[in-house]
């Protein structure tokens, strides 16, 4: 497309030059003087700034962030070109310049390719024929501090042609920027010794060094950018998917098949005319994306960051449409665009490989490649199929179009001789696609292969990203394409959610393969003992495949999975299973995380939904999957811990051991247990403390936290002490402990948490008791920040230092202002329907208060501080945090240590409750 910017009414060149000759003139016409200098640039400020905002209103109007590109660029040439033409000829006029008074302006980078975001660097090359002169040191001087002074970043170096040869040759960087090199003002002649020489002395033959060093690049920088390409706040630069890797293959392209333009690689035979259309269309959609991010934050933003992604979706016209937000459907065409970046570098590569391969054996990162060997062999069984070089082949794309089903035997055959993929087998697969029609995904044969994927021994994970990069496991199973590149737009889930079920079926691959038993021990153990992994491994797959629907997720996957299950081969029996799974899956989580699991009914009620001992050994598996593969950090010995917990206390009664055991032969029984460890006490004093507790810290309280217990309080009488505190770090848990005695107060627990908060720790539990002779023990468990436990133990003496000085009246807890200002400016896009409910079904002996909403600094402090003044004693707290979410669950009684009944005074819990949450305290404060 040819493109025309001087008529887009960015800049008028002769009016601008009229301008400067007048404001030369009214200041009495000498161009050097400070005056000058001030008025001119005020003037190219006013142009610059009309130059951008008629650029952002060409970008609203048309869309095309490509042509915004090259407007800006466009700009930033005339303005380059008008300072130098001041420079050389107003200010440091030569009337007979010598050889060496020569200077050409170069545009390298991303500059160079003339494209440039609105707030994007500028990269300049002052090319000089041989070694600086005092008049080409004050041109380049007087142009770099101009722009600067009109508040540009500029990358900037000033070399001879000399210099530049050899530079290049030395670093991959340099030669990158002279590769894309543009000539804006200046000596021309200088500029074509340039491109000539670097063309003859450095890029002659080494065409395969640098694609080895652009790919070397690229695979570094996709590492440090986390390495997928479906991250839920994506670097739309740098990132895997991004206008960096069109630009990498662009620069490859350039250096090995010596293009200048975009189409020119048609000539080359690297793209066909649909692969480049392809090309210029991702390439359009990126940058137009990267300049609305720019102008929206006026600064060089380039990661759709969650505080974005609403106002992008609304700049971009996107709508909502059930099941999904207008963030959520921009994110989901951004992935797909991403998704498009990939499936075309795998097609440059294939030139790539065809071309260069022989000098660069390692060239191709995608598919693998291994030094040619120029060899092609069959695969015993498997007609149509070769090794070529190494590497899965087809002889013809008949096979796929004869057996439709060999679209997924490919795969299949990939995993068993673990083999990569040949370039060729990549693109016949992507332009057979249309074999996966209704009869195909209907097909026995058909779906048992796909089952036989799905449960490989080997590395299912992969070849099912295979084939979701391919586009096949989208239309095999069009529920699963509904899914792919969609995104939740929350800060919980770190990939989108084709991306977390893939990621979740190689975690469950890797505890079969008992590879984790250092971090998941239970399903480590378990895992031998499923008598149907096929059920496990189709549950895994299918857990979150009905995500962005209306209705809840769980239920209306099971629906999916009692389609689908069929039709993958599964009988009734485990069709049921799989559908019981998908909408159970997360059960296990929410109960361990959110209820008081020494509460008997919590148990109780649990067993009753898992009936059997199978079932809840295939949940908690599938529960681990899951939340490990929601993201980095998600996961933490914590809640393995907790899920642990569960899995232990709801063994018995599924298996028929102690369930009957009735709670007064609990009490006895702990009680038992501490005596036996208290051998160094006196009678007197045993009797003494087994009397100071009430029968609810006995049913809750296990042993060895009982006998530590014990040993704090005794030695803080002995003492003399009112207040004792005690730390326990435990970092396979990854969860530091802190338990407080000190004389009751009602909003003990509210302190505890503001301390917290004042500190930066973020509580994941708490356990609170209150003793017969009016103590309070509260113990509260934190996440860990360090990996040494004597780092871990200073911050946590921080925390119980500041409360002992709070409790003795010597401090006040600090406010929480700086926490919750940076806490806005990144939750405001975030809106969360404030929740409260008041149950008493949930427990026996305490009403449940259940709070949700969005997480701020200091909320758990207000929630506390409400319930205090509502007169109720909480015997335990359990926080759950899901990004900006959290789920807080509040175990409390009144004072006389029964369930709140009263409507009246419930519907009074709730309002107090929701204030708090909402930030708007009875007593005005937040």
């Amino acid at each position: 497309m040819n493109i025309s910017p001087q008529t887009d009414g960015l800049i008028d060149i002769q009016e601008v030059r009229s301008a400067i000759a007048k404001l030369v003139t009214d200041h009495g016409g000498d161009a050097s003087s400070f005056k000058v200098r001030g008025a001119l640039l005020c003037l190219f400020k006013e142009v610059l700034k009309d130059g951008r905002k008629r650029a952002e209103e060409l970008l609203v109007e048309d869309g095309r962030g490509i042509l915004c590109a090259i407007r800006l660029s466009y700009l930033e040439d005339q303005i380059i070109r008008l300072i130098y033409e001041f420079a050389t000829e107003r200010v440091y006029r030569v009337e007979n310049p010598s050889d060496s008074e020569h200077l050409a302006v170069v545009a390298v980078g991303g500059y160079g390719r003339a494209t440039l975001g609105p707030h994007s660097d500028i990269d300049l090359l002052f090319l000089l024929p041989y070694k600086q002169t005092p008049w080409g040191e004050s041109v380049v001087e007087y142009i770099l501090y101009m722009l600067w002074d009109l508040g540009q970043k500029v990358g900037h170096a000033t070399r001879t042609l000399d210099e530049c040869m050899r530079l290049s040759r030395q670093d991959m960087t340099i030669r990158t920027a002279v590769l894309e090199a543009r000539f804006i003002e200046g000596t021309q002649s200088l500029f074509d010794d340039l491109i000539e020489r670097f063309d003859k002395e450095v890029m002659h033959n080494t065409g395969a060094e640098f694609i080895s060093a652009k790919l070397a690049e690229r695979d570094a920088r996709h590492t440090q950018q986390g390495n997928s390409r479906y991250m839920v706040e994506p670097n739309i630069k740098e990132g895997k998917g991004g206008l960096r890797d069109l630009q990498t293959l662009f620069w490859i392209g350039q250096y090995c098949y010596h293009v200048r333009k975009g189409k020119q690689l048609i000539d080359a035979e690297v793209f066909t005319e649909t692969e480049y259309s392809r090309f210029k269309k991702t390439n359009d959609h990126l940058w137009t994306v990267r300049c609305h991010l720019h102008f929206l934050t006026n600064k060089p933003e380039e990661r759709l960051t969650f505080d974005v992604q609403r106002e992008m979706a609304h700049r971009l016209g996107y709508r909502s449409c059930p099941g999904q937000s207008p963030a959520e459907r921009f994110m989901k065409h951004y992935f797909l665009v991403a998704k498009e970046v990939g499936e075309l570098t795998r097609v440059f590569c294939a030139a790539l490989e065809e071309d260069f391969g022989r000098q660069a054996p390692g060239i191709n990162r995608f598919f693998a490649a291994i030094p040619f060997r120029n060899r092609r062999r069959k695969i015993k069984g498997a007609d149509g199929f070769v090794i070529d070089n190494g590497r899965l082949s087809v002889t013809s794309e008949d096979i796929f179009r004869q057996t439709p089903a060999n679209i997924l035997r490919i795969f299949e055959i990939a995993d068993r001789e673990n083999l990569s993929f040949h370039p060729d087998a990549m693109q016949a697969i992507r332009r057979n696609l249309r074999v996966i029609n209704r009869a195909m995904r209907k097909d026995p044969e058909a779906n048992a292969i796909f089952l036989r994927i799905l449960t490989s021994r080997r590395d299912p994970e992969s070849v099912l990203r295979r084939m979701t990069e391919a586009g096949v496991l989208g239309r095999f199973i069009p529920a699963f394409g509904k899914i792919v590149a969609m995104m939740q737009f929350n800060m919980y889930h770190h990939y989108t959610v084709d991306e977390h079920l893939l990621r979740a079926v190689g975690i469950l691959s890797e505890i079969e393969k008992r590879e984790l038993g250092d971090q998941h021990p239970l399903a480590h153990e378990l895992i031998p003992d499923i008598d149907d992994r096929i059920v496990l491994y189709v549950a895994v797959f299918l857990h979150d495949i009905a995500k962005g629907r209306p209705e809840d997720h769980s239920i209306a996957g099971a629906k999916v999975a009692r389609g689908l299950c069929p039709r993958f081969g599964l009988n009734a029996e485990q069709t049921e299973q799989v559908a019981w799974l998908v909408q159970e899956h997360l059960t296990m989580s929410t109960i361990s995380q959110s209820r008081d699991l020494a509460d008997r009914k919590t148990i109780l009620d649990f067993c009753a939904t898992m009936q059997t001992m199978e079932q809840m050994r295939m949940l908690l598996i599938l529960t681990v999957a899951d939340i490990k593969a929601v993201g980095p950090d998600v996961w933490n010995g914590w809640k393995g811990q907790l899920l642990r917990t569960l899995y232990y206390e709801a063994e018995p009664i599924l298996t028929g051991g102690h369930s009957k055991l009735s709670r007064d032969a609990r009490v006895a029984h702990m009680k038992d247990k501490l005596v036996e460890k208290l051998g160094h006490w006196t009678e007197q004093e045993i009797e003494d403390y087994l009397n100071l507790h009430y029968t609810a810290y006995w049913v809750r309280m296990d042993e060895e936290r009982a006998l530590d217990h014990a040993e704090l309080i005794r030695k803080a009488d002995n003492d003399s002490r009112s207040v004792a505190t005690a730390i326990k770090t435990y970092e396979f848990e990854a969860i530091t402990e802190i338990t407080i005695l000190a004389p009751d107060h009602p909003r003990l627990l509210s302190m505890m948490a503001g301390a917290c908060s004042a500190a930066g720790a973020n509580i994941m539990d708490a356990m609170v008791f209150t003793t017969n002779d009016g103590r309070a023990l509260d113990t509260i468990w934190i996440s860990r920040e360090f990996e040494e436990d004597q780092d871990e133990r200073r911050r946590a003496d921080r925390i119980v230092d500041l409360l002992v000085q709070v409790l003795k009246g010597e401090t006040r807890l600090p406010p929480l202002f700086n926490q919750k200002e940076k806490h806005k400016k990144r939750y405001k896009t975030f809106r969360r329907t404030p929740r409260v409910t008041v149950n008493n079904n949930l427990s026996n002996q305490s009403t449940v208060v259940e709070v949700s909403g969005l997480d701020r600094p200091g909320l758990l402090s207000d929630l506390t501080r409400a319930l205090s003044a509502l007169n109720l004693d909480i015997s335990s707290a359990h926080i759950s945090t899901f990004g900006e979410r959290v789920v807080d669950n509040f175990y409390v009684t009144d004072l006389t240590g029964g369930k709140i009944t009263n409507d009246d005074r419930q519907q009074t819990i709730r309002e107090k409750m929701m204030d708090a949450l909402k930030g708007k305290m009875s007593d005005g404060k937040a």
